[in-house]
């Protein structure tokens, strides 16, 4: 692993602030939709699991080599996505040192995402994440899995992941908009129930990255 996110791993562990990111990319699809969601998500674990990350988001384009500077990068939208040969070299680097990227499919993403993840990592493809795992655990128990918040197509809800040594290294959630329950809650008109799923499942995603 790089020594300087090793580095960064200890400073993490030892209760310094943490850094998040939304992820800018390109290709036409809306990276910056849903500019609430992260921040709330922030406010929710720094609140509810003792987190203490920086409410203040940054956003990193996907081939910068200050990605490494952020444990957990979360990107979204709702169409095309395009990574060029900087980009899915930068992002293969950025996991296999100990980074975490979450995709969420904000509806409309999945046919042009699943491509360019190919390109990232074409022998480790995406797997689904069993409804046991341990993301699904701590600290909110999710017993049937990752969470319905928006219906769309009515299509169950899947997370999927590609693992390096047995650790998730990359999250991509489909068929469910997590991000639009971070949202604040005139955006959607979410329930509050809803909402609750919704950042908790987002807390679980967290947790996991800071403990393992």
């Amino acid at each position: 692993m790089n020594r300087y996110i090793v580095l960064l791993l200890l400073l993490w562990n030892f209760g310094f602030t943490q850094e998040v990111a939304i992820a800018k990319y390109s290709g036409g699809g809306d990276w910056y939709a849903n500019p609430t969601s992260l921040p709330n998500l922030v406010k929710f674990c720094n609140q509810t699991i003792n987190t203490t990350i920086n409410p203040k988001v940054a956003t990193v384009d996907i081939g910068s080599a200050e990605i490494v500077n952020y444990p957990f990068v979360h990107m979204t939208g709702h169409g095309n996505v395009v990574f060029s040969t900087n980009d899915i070299v930068n992002i293969r680097n950025y996991l296999i040192s100990g980074g975490f990227l979450h995709i969420d499919d904000n509806y409309g993403m999945d046919e042009f995402i699943r491509k360019e993840l190919k390109k990232i990592f074409p022998s480790n493809p995406l797997v689904e994440i069993p409804s046991n795992h341990i993301l699904f655990q701590k600290p909110f128990s999710f017993p049937n899995g990752l969470p319905k918040i928006h219906e769309h197509d009515n299509k169950k809800p899947q997370a999927f992941g590609i693992f390096i040594e047995n650790r998730i290294v990359l999250l991509y959630t489909h068929e469910c908009d997590l991000g639009d329950g971070w949202e604040d809650p005139e955006v959607h008109n979410d329930p509050k129930n809803v909402r609750e799923k919704a950042l908790q499942m987002g807390s679980n995603i967290l947790y996991y990255i800071f403990n393992h």
